[in-house]
């Protein structure tokens, strides 16, 4: 079995960043030279998550906006009490996207939908570093 890892480092800002990395993702598989397989996408941290979505401007602030609703930035939350941060919200939201996504490789091509790309969210209340690790594995 073949593994391949590589790392990449986004800069982000303090307003629900969703970013597209499916260029990053698609370069990994190919430099892995994985024909049949799978590719993991991982975000560190307690405040990001990965997801796919159509990335297109309309869609991008639909979720923004259906994420404000799930876990809305007023609202009080036990995290801040307790650490006086304010990104409980932040934390809450990364809770239910969650830091991970696994995409099938067949053919050395991740299995993606024509309208489908590979985001990073960054929900925290300030500008971070973040880091994404991508996985390939497989023959």
């Amino acid at each position: 079995m073949k593994t391949y890892d590589t790392e990449i480092e986004l800069r982000t800002t303090a307003d629900t960043d969703i970013i597209d990395i499916t260029s990053k993702v698609l370069e990994a598989v190919r430099k892995s030279g994985v024909k049949d397989g799978i590719v993991n996408v991982f975000t560190p941290g307690s405040t990001a998550a990965v997801s796919t979505i159509e990335y297109e401007d309309g869609v991008v602030q639909d979720l923004k906006r259906a994420i404000e609703r799930l876990a809305p930035r007023g609202e009080r939350y036990n995290h801040d009490s307790r650490w006086g941060d304010g990104n409980g919200y932040a934390h809450v939201r990364a809770a239910l996207m969650k830091p991970s996504l696994t995409i099938p490789i067949t053919n050395g091509v991740p299995i993606l939908g024509t309208w489908q790309q590979v985001v990073l969210l960054d929900f925290d209340n300030r500008p971070r570093r973040r880091q994404v690790i991508i996985k390939v594995m497989g023959e």
